[in-house]
């Protein structure tokens, strides 16, 4: 019986963040487009990427490309995982 007397402070107090937290994200808008991201997914971008983000992208690529092919060049070396030759 203790127990309840600590525990509903405690729940009267976090429900009270609660509802003062709601209130603050409503007052900053945070409820007011939930469709707008949601839907946005479903369109196409009206600007087409930039030559610059372009060779950057292809750059990480074969830069991901180069690391792949290192780690199964030395997995082929025919030793085991944990092995030594």
């Amino acid at each position: 019986m203790d127990v309840i007397y600590g525990l509903i402070p405690f729940v009267l107090a976090f429900g009270f963040i609660a509802v003062v937290a709601f209130i603050w994200m409503a007052k900053k808008g945070q409820f007011d487009d939930l469709d707008g991201v949601a839907n946005r997914i479903l369109f196409d971008d009206d600007e087409e990427p930039t030559n610059a983000a372009m060779k950057a992208r292809d750059a990480a690529r074969r830069k991901a490309g180069a690391q792949k092919g290192e780690e199964e060049s030395a997995d082929d070396d025919g030793n085991e995982a944990g092995g030594k030759a």
